[in-house]
């Protein structure tokens, strides 16, 4: 073989050497994209409630017993039609029962509003305006719901929202905890009220997610005409303008405590 032929038989080695090492990296390039995963940091753990004291209450213990309240699991996060309450009329002393199909609803959009992290789907579970302006003898209750009451609660269904993480929406809620037998009557000139209601502290909802059991609280239920409204969720009191989650907690947890507002 002359020179030349030794040369360009050379080069052509060179040339195959060069295009495999280049096909390599090429390919390890591709393997290590696929692997890499999305950057950025984790969010801060949500805030946890260290139930604060409240102003006492007229107790009037009831003889209605701890009601579990089972919910259907769904497929998709769901909004069930709650009844509105009707415009005008006033308090009752009708007990509250957790058994009827307008709580299972209320809860079910409760636990929406959770899933997605928006407290809107949960708007006619929570404590209604019309019947917080009769309730409270304060200035101006109307902007304090807005401007407290369901600012708080939507703080607290989007710091909620993030306890359960990605998997928000393959959480199925199971069942909801209402203390009854601890529900007691707030009258008239406690906590800043005109008139009188029904309240329970500590309700649990009851939820499974990645096969285990676990709960958070519903820091207070007050009643209307004989029906549980949400009206504090993650705490009834807190420093600052924060999101709360009442007492998360593997398993069901435990109800309670009684007492507020």
């Amino acid at each position: 073989m002359t020179g030349e032929a030794r040369r360009h038989g050379c080069l052509r080695r060179r040339g195959r050497a060069a295009g495999l090492a280049g096909a390599l990296t090429a390919a390890v390039i591709m393997l290590l994209a696929g692997c890499a995963g999305p950057a950025g940091g984790q969010a801060a753990p949500p805030h946890r409630s260290h139930r604060a004291a409240s102003p006492p209450v007229t107790a009037t213990p009831s003889p209605t017993p701890v009601r579990s309240t089972p919910a259907a699991p769904s497929a998709s996060p769901s909004v069930i039609s709650v009844p509105a309450p009707s415009a005008g009329l006033h308090q009752t002393m009708a007990f509250p029962s957790a058994r009827t199909r307008v709580f299972e609803a209320e809860m079910t959009d409760l636990w929406t509003a959770v899933v997605i992290g928006r407290p809107q789907p949960a708007r006619q579970a929570f404590f209604p305006l019309p019947a917080y302006e009769q309730i409270k003898a304060i200035y101006n209750p109307a902007g304090d719901w807005h401007d407290r009451l369901f600012a708080d609660f939507g703080l607290d269904v989007a710091v909620a929202h993030r306890l359960l993480g990605r998997q928000a929406r393959h959480a199925r809620l199971i069942r909801v905890i209402v203390p009854s037998a601890d529900a007691a009557w707030v009258g008239p000139g406690v906590c800043a009220n005109s008139v009188g209601y029904w309240h329970v502290g500590g309700a649990r909802l009851v939820y499974r997610e990645d096969g285990q059991l676990r709960s958070i609280g519903i820091a207070s239920l007050i009643s209307w005409r004989g029906r549980w409204y949400v009206v504090h969720f993650g705490a009834v009191l807190r420093s600052a303008a924060y999101g709360i989650v009442d007492e998360p907690s593997a398993g069901p947890g435990v109800p309670g405590p009684a007492g507020g507002c």
